[in-house]
Protein backbone atom coordinates (compact mmCIF):
# COMPACT_ATOMS: atom_id res chain seq x y z
CA UNK A 1 0.00 0.00 0.00
CA UNK A 2 1.75 2.78 0.99
CA UNK A 3 5.97 2.57 1.46
CA UNK A 4 7.58 3.20 5.11
CA UNK A 5 9.91 5.83 2.73
CA UNK A 6 7.16 7.27 1.61
CA UNK A 7 5.47 7.96 4.81
CA UNK A 8 8.82 8.88 6.46
CA UNK A 9 9.58 11.51 3.20
CA UNK A 10 5.98 13.02 4.32
CA UNK A 11 6.92 13.36 7.82
CA UNK A 12 9.69 15.49 6.83
CA UNK A 13 7.00 18.16 4.79
CA UNK A 14 7.59 16.73 1.08
CA UNK A 15 4.15 17.80 -0.48
CA UNK A 16 4.97 15.97 -3.56
CA UNK A 17 4.97 12.64 -1.77
CA UNK A 18 1.94 13.79 0.02
CA UNK A 19 0.50 14.07 -3.10
CA UNK A 20 1.40 10.52 -3.95
CA UNK A 21 -0.29 9.04 -0.42
CA UNK A 22 -3.32 11.61 -1.16
CA UNK A 23 -3.70 9.47 -4.84
CA UNK A 24 -3.22 6.44 -3.13
CA UNK A 25 -5.40 7.03 -0.15
CA UNK A 26 -8.08 8.85 -1.46
CA UNK A 27 -10.16 6.21 -3.69
CA UNK A 28 -10.35 3.36 -0.38
CA UNK A 29 -11.28 6.14 1.64
CA UNK A 30 -14.04 7.68 -0.59
CA UNK A 31 -15.25 4.03 -1.13
CA UNK A 32 -16.10 4.04 2.36
CA UNK A 33 -17.53 7.45 3.09
CA UNK A 34 -19.46 7.37 -0.02
CA UNK A 35 -21.10 3.64 1.28
CA UNK A 36 -21.57 4.68 4.99
CA UNK A 37 -23.13 8.16 4.14
CA UNK A 38 -25.23 7.93 0.61
CA UNK A 39 -24.25 10.98 -0.37
CA UNK A 40 -21.32 11.83 -3.01
CA UNK A 41 -20.36 15.49 -2.05
CA UNK A 42 -20.36 14.32 2.06
CA UNK A 43 -18.16 11.58 1.25
CA UNK A 44 -15.70 13.33 -0.73
CA UNK A 45 -16.01 16.13 2.62
CA UNK A 46 -15.00 13.12 4.61
CA UNK A 47 -11.91 12.60 2.43
CA UNK A 48 -10.91 15.82 2.19
CA UNK A 49 -11.49 16.08 6.00
CA UNK A 50 -9.11 12.95 6.07
CA UNK A 51 -6.34 13.66 4.25
CA UNK A 52 -6.09 17.03 6.69
CA UNK A 53 -5.78 14.72 9.24
CA UNK A 54 -3.45 12.55 7.83
CA UNK A 55 -0.79 15.09 7.12
CA UNK A 56 -1.11 16.73 10.60
CA UNK A 57 -1.38 13.34 12.29
CA UNK A 58 1.20 11.11 9.68
CA UNK A 59 4.21 10.90 12.61
CA UNK A 60 2.41 8.62 14.90
CA UNK A 61 2.20 6.10 12.10
CA UNK A 62 4.64 3.82 13.47
CA UNK A 63 4.56 1.06 10.26
CA UNK A 64 3.22 1.46 6.32
CA UNK A 65 1.12 -2.01 7.96
CA UNK A 66 -0.95 0.04 10.14
CA UNK A 67 -1.56 2.93 7.60
CA UNK A 68 -4.55 1.68 6.09
CA UNK A 69 -6.32 0.60 9.18
CA UNK A 70 -5.50 4.14 10.57
CA UNK A 71 -7.16 5.79 7.82
CA UNK A 72 -10.02 3.58 7.70
CA UNK A 73 -10.69 4.33 11.48
CA UNK A 74 -10.61 8.02 10.87
CA UNK A 75 -12.87 7.36 7.77
CA UNK A 76 -15.02 5.46 10.18
CA UNK A 77 -14.87 8.17 12.59
CA UNK A 78 -15.42 11.02 10.73
CA UNK A 79 -18.33 9.38 8.93
CA UNK A 80 -20.44 8.53 12.14
CA UNK A 81 -19.66 11.88 13.43
CA UNK A 82 -21.31 12.66 10.18
CA UNK A 83 -24.28 10.57 10.56
CA UNK A 84 -24.63 11.63 14.99
CA UNK A 85 -25.11 15.27 13.45
CA UNK A 86 -27.59 14.17 10.78
CA UNK A 87 -30.31 12.78 13.36
CA UNK A 88 -32.50 10.62 11.17
CA UNK A 89 -34.44 8.83 13.44
CA UNK A 90 -37.63 9.40 10.71
CA UNK A 91 -39.39 6.36 9.79
CA UNK A 92 -38.12 4.34 6.74
CA UNK A 93 -40.56 5.75 4.20
CA UNK A 94 -40.27 4.77 0.26
CA UNK A 95 -41.91 5.33 -2.78
CA UNK A 96 -42.93 2.52 -5.11
CA UNK A 97 -39.87 3.96 -7.14
CA UNK A 98 -37.49 3.23 -4.15
CA UNK A 99 -38.53 -0.38 -3.59
CA UNK A 100 -38.42 -1.17 -7.51
CA UNK A 101 -34.63 0.05 -7.67
CA UNK A 102 -34.14 -2.64 -4.46
CA UNK A 103 -36.05 -5.32 -6.06
CA UNK A 104 -34.54 -4.49 -9.85
CA UNK A 105 -30.42 -4.00 -7.69
CA UNK A 106 -30.95 -7.66 -5.87
CA UNK A 107 -32.41 -9.19 -9.55
CA UNK A 108 -29.82 -8.38 -11.26
CA UNK A 109 -26.61 -10.78 -11.68
CA UNK A 110 -24.28 -7.52 -11.88
CA UNK A 111 -24.18 -4.05 -10.20
CA UNK A 112 -21.91 -3.09 -13.47
CA UNK A 113 -24.82 -1.19 -15.02
CA UNK A 114 -26.39 0.57 -11.51
CA UNK A 115 -24.47 3.96 -11.09
CA UNK A 116 -23.19 4.95 -8.11
CA UNK A 117 -25.60 7.38 -7.21
CA UNK A 118 -28.20 4.09 -7.46
CA UNK A 119 -26.16 2.30 -5.47
CA UNK A 120 -25.78 4.85 -2.86
CA UNK A 121 -29.74 5.77 -2.59
CA UNK A 122 -30.29 1.89 -2.05
CA UNK A 123 -27.38 1.17 0.67
CA UNK A 124 -28.98 4.50 2.48
CA UNK A 125 -32.45 3.31 1.75
CA UNK A 126 -31.74 -0.22 3.35
CA UNK A 127 -29.06 0.87 5.98
CA UNK A 128 -31.23 4.20 7.15
CA UNK A 129 -32.51 3.01 10.52
CA UNK A 130 -29.31 0.81 11.42
CA UNK A 131 -27.19 2.35 14.55
CA UNK A 132 -23.83 3.60 13.46
CA UNK A 133 -22.09 0.81 14.73
CA UNK A 134 -24.53 -1.65 12.66
CA UNK A 135 -24.15 0.53 9.74
CA UNK A 136 -20.05 1.00 10.13
CA UNK A 137 -19.86 -2.99 10.75
CA UNK A 138 -22.10 -3.99 7.78
CA UNK A 139 -20.50 -1.20 5.55
CA UNK A 140 -16.97 -2.99 6.11
CA UNK A 141 -17.97 -6.33 6.23
CA UNK A 142 -20.43 -6.68 3.31
CA UNK A 143 -19.27 -3.56 1.52
CA UNK A 144 -15.88 -3.48 1.82
CA UNK A 145 -15.66 -7.11 2.33
CA UNK A 146 -13.44 -6.97 5.52
CA UNK A 147 -12.60 -9.59 8.08
CA UNK A 148 -13.91 -9.35 11.51
CA UNK A 149 -10.06 -8.85 12.44
CA UNK A 150 -9.56 -5.76 10.27
CA UNK A 151 -13.17 -4.45 11.75
CA UNK A 152 -12.24 -4.84 15.30
CA UNK A 153 -8.74 -3.46 14.18
CA UNK A 154 -10.32 -0.27 12.68
CA UNK A 155 -13.48 0.32 14.78
CA UNK A 156 -12.32 -1.35 18.49
CA UNK A 157 -15.05 -3.75 18.65
CA UNK A 158 -14.53 -6.93 19.66
CA UNK A 159 -15.44 -9.70 17.54
CA UNK A 160 -18.32 -10.75 19.54
CA UNK A 161 -19.60 -7.03 19.31
CA UNK A 162 -19.03 -7.05 15.69
CA UNK A 163 -20.98 -10.45 14.90
CA UNK A 164 -23.61 -9.57 16.95
CA UNK A 165 -24.01 -5.51 15.05
CA UNK A 166 -24.03 -7.79 11.84
CA UNK A 167 -26.58 -9.81 12.75
CA UNK A 168 -28.74 -7.70 13.82
CA UNK A 169 -28.09 -5.32 10.47
CA UNK A 170 -28.54 -8.30 8.27
CA UNK A 171 -31.49 -9.69 10.14
CA UNK A 172 -33.16 -5.89 9.65
CA UNK A 173 -31.75 -5.25 6.25
CA UNK A 174 -33.29 -8.76 4.88
CA UNK A 175 -36.53 -7.85 6.87
CA UNK A 176 -36.98 -4.83 5.07
CA UNK A 177 -36.26 -6.76 1.34
CA UNK A 178 -38.93 -9.42 2.43
CA UNK A 179 -41.46 -7.17 3.42
CA UNK A 180 -41.43 -4.93 -0.03
CA UNK A 181 -40.50 -7.55 -2.24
Amino acid sequence: MIEKKLIDECREGNLNNFRKVIEITSPFAFSVAFRMLGHEEQAQDIVQDTMVTIWKKLRKIKSSESYKTWVYKIVVNKCNDQLRRRKRQSELRLDDQGWALIANHISEETTSEIENKEIARIVNLLTQKLSPKQKTVFVLSELEEMSNDEISRITGMSKTIIKANLYYGRKHIAGLIEKYL
